[in-house]
């Protein structure tokens, strides 16, 4: 399966699975140009690139100083408020949030609300690991119509998303007795809580179904 679109730009910071997530996109047919600066994020928003990806694995506060040192946030920020399409993988959507409990630094502010720490229940350790089957809340450009069962992915995280707008949730999974944001949609802004690139063929699926909505 493949997908004619622009330049995906992958955000490069240090602190994202960026291999595995670039070759879940190239077997897709995706051109991907790997952005580790904001210089190369605006060079590469001139040159014409056509959507955004910002994955992430570790804390916070050192996600958002890497960002930051790197002058990635006001061109991210930029890219964003003007409507174009960003996909968060992992903490790369907790980073969009305003704040997280897990540290002190102000988050992106691209989507209204916090990320809170998960509390471990008899049964349900933290972090929060393994495969999970989705509930689906709204519709997103992760989803293929009439494909809605059999979602099973993968989640790694100790902090889960609280929108302050609860239909920005398009998909939770169940931890214990609580339904925990999965996935989320603002405007251009899909981002999901597990990783589509550790997620087998459902995670393509979702990858692939994105990218056709975005040559659309």
């Amino acid at each position: 399966m493949s997908a004619t679109i622009g330049s995906l730009g992958l955000l490069d910071y240090s602190m994202g699975n960026l291999h595995s997530v670039q070759k879940s996109f190239e077997r897709l047919g995706a051109s991907c140009q790997r952005l580790a600066h904001g210089d190369d994020l605006n060079r590469w928003m001139a040159e014409g690139g056509q959507a955004l990806v910002l994955p992430g694995v570790g804390a916070f506060d050192a996600a958002m100083t890497q960002l930051a040192e790197r002058r990635l946030v006001q061109p991210v920020r930029a890219w964003v408020e003007a409507g174009r399409p960003l996909l968060g993988i992992c903490l790369g959507l907790q980073l969009l949030f305003d704040r997280s409990e897990e540290g002190q630094l102000p988050g992106l502010g691209l989507v209204p609300g916090t990320v809170q720490a998960l509390q471990p229940q008899p049964g349900y350790p933290v972090p929060h690991m393994g495969w999970a089957p989705l509930i689906e809340a709204g519709a997103s450009p992760l989803f293929p119509a009439n494909t809605s069962t059999g979602r099973w992915v993968y989640f790694v995280h100790s902090y889960a998303a609280v929108p302050r707008d609860p239909s920005m949730i398009a998909a939770r999974v169940t931890y214990a007795r609580d339904a925990i944001t999965a996935v989320i949609q603002h405007g251009a802004v899909v981002a999901t809580q597990f990783h589509p690139e550790k997620s087998g063929p459902c995670g393509q699926r979702m990858l692939a179904h994105w990218l056709q909505q975005l040559a659309a």
